[in-house]
């Protein structure tokens, strides 16, 4: 199948940077992080006492997570709501600018995926070290001091394999998606045929973001709870 040009990657190796191509998904996620970053410096500059359109749509969109969350973690959870809402925001926007001609999704690369399933990861453990201290070490002891080596194994594996439960089905599913798009654009073109699966891969994108969101909850939760 032939390869997808991508606009990036072609202005790149125009300038000299040569084999841009196998680094198009760094490329795309400097793009999302720069919409990301501009699109908030715009409306916060143009913040007003009687919001706009636009200023009410984000008022909106960070309001609803944040209250979603809040009803999950409790009013204790606030305080990671920031690195939460850019997680989700940041994996919904490279969902979809892949659905755009000559764009990449950089969530369609294990190595993206897998960053932030380690930041998440790592986070987790921030989390239960600042609410617990050193008794979060009893998270993975068990419920019984005699259950310690038995338990210890398992509970370790069972938290490592949430890297690869969050990047690979994060990479998956998207991969998928472009891999499909990419398809139906060879063989029909920029016309109505790929229509509906532009459509299927916005609800996936969204539904991607959401997924990864809540398991970081869930994980969040999990390591501010006490051990049993």
């Amino acid at each position: 199948m032939h390869h997808p040009i991508f606009f990036i990657d072609s202005f790149l190796e125009a300038i000299g940077f040569h084999n841009a191509s196998f680094f198009s998904h760094v490329t795309h996620s400097w793009l999302v992080m720069l919409i990301l970053v501009v699109s908030a410096l715009l409306f916060v500059r143009g913040i007003q006492l009687i919001p706009t359109k636009g200023q009410n749509f984000f008022e909106v969109l960070v309001e609803g997570l944040e209250k979603f969350m809040v009803e999950i973690t409790g009013p204790e959870g606030r305080f990671f709501f920031p690195f939460i809402g850019t997680v989700f925001l940041y994996i919904l926007v490279s969902n979809l600018i892949g659905l755009v001609p000559g764009f990449n999704s950089p969530t369609a690369n294990l190595n993206t995926t897998l960053s932030m399933a380690l930041c998440t990861f790592i986070y987790t453990h921030i989390i239960g070290i600042k609410f617990h201290g050193v008794k979060y070490v009893k998270h993975f002891l068990g419920p019984v001091w005699w259950l310690a080596p038995l338990m210890l194994p398992i509970e370790l594996i069972g938290h490592f394999a949430r890297i690869m439960s969050l990047s690979v089905r994060l990479f998956g599913n998207i991969f998928g998606k472009e891999m499909v798009l990419s398809i139906l654009f060879a063989l029909a073109g920029l016309y109505l045929a790929p229509l509906p699966i532009l459509f299927l891969g916005i609800l996936v994108s969204f539904i991607q973001a959401l997924v990864f969101m809540l398991l970081s909850i869930m994980y969040f939760v999990g390591s501010m709870e006490h051990a049993h």
